[in-house]
């Protein structure tokens, strides 16, 4: 039989069937480009959110670690092992700097023991971490006095969390009125003795600081509710009436 012979194409008709074939080519490169595009990005949303929750679940194991070293220290203490308590104290704190129990915990525990210097390095980061913590700023202060500083860098700090809390700012007031800084004292002895106003301390103090800004008007009203208020020791109430002697009363 001869041979089937195959019939050229017609001129025109091989044009269009290459050209479907050059659409259809293009159509599935853009399909392939778009699911290639579309990969990294779903790929990568993926691989974000699996990082975040790896992060959290070890942000929640650390907190969770650091609350078992507390309970562990808080057991030791009952039964007298102090350098294990301090120990795990320390642990909870590096698997969670926020755990304020563990941090107020330890530096009880180093101020007892006389690790002075160790126990402000812990208050120092702990209100490097949050500031608004005033007891833990009077603290400091206190401790940074007492090795022969002035502590009101510190307590100036967090005077803006203190709100109406008049112990802090009396401290406060003390600490300027060391400082040499009577017009800043007399403020905040102001403040203090707007929330509590029978304290009889405050107000020595704050004549103290008014007589020191010759300001002595006030400093003898100052001084005179002092001595009025009930409040005063005998040694201090002597001082008072010196120092209403002193300004003529």
């Amino acid at each position: 039989m001869a041979p089937t012979r195959v019939q050229p194409p017609a001129p025109g008709q091989e044009s269009k069937r290459e050209a479907g074939r050059r659409k259809l080519a293009e159509a599935r490169t853009l399909k392939e480009a778009g699911q290639v595009g579309a990969a990294p990005t779903a790929s990568a949303a993926g691989g974000s959110a699996k990082n975040q929750r790896a992060l959290q679940g070890r942000q929640e194991s650390g907190a969770q670690r650091a609350e078992g070293e507390y309970r562990h220290a808080l057991s030791a203490l009952q039964d007298g092992r102090m350098t294990e308590a301090v120990a795990a104290l320390e642990q909870a704190l590096k698997l969670d700097p926020t755990h304020d129990a563990a941090r107020q915990t330890l530096v009880g525990l180093l101020i007892e023991a006389k690790h002075s210097e160790e126990a402000i390095r812990h208050l120092q980061a702990g209100l490097a971490l949050d500031p608004r913590q005033p007891a833990l700023a009077m603290l400091l202060a206190r401790l940074q006095i007492e090795g022969g500083g002035n502590g009101v860098d510190t307590l100036l700090r967090t005077l803006p969390y203190a709100g109406n809390n008049a112990d802090y700012h009396a401290f406060l007031a003390g600490a300027l009125q060391r400082a040499q800084r009577h017009r800043e004292a007399a403020e905040q002895y102001q403040a203090a003795l707007r929330a509590a106003p029978g304290n009889g301390v405050w107000w020595m103090g704050l004549g103290m600081s008014l007589q020191a800004e010759r300001r002595n008007a006030e400093a003898l009203d100052a001084f005179q509710r002092a001595r009025t208020s009930g409040t005063l020791s005998a040694e201090l109430q002597a001082f008072v009436e010196r120092r209403l002697q002193q300004l003529g009363r």
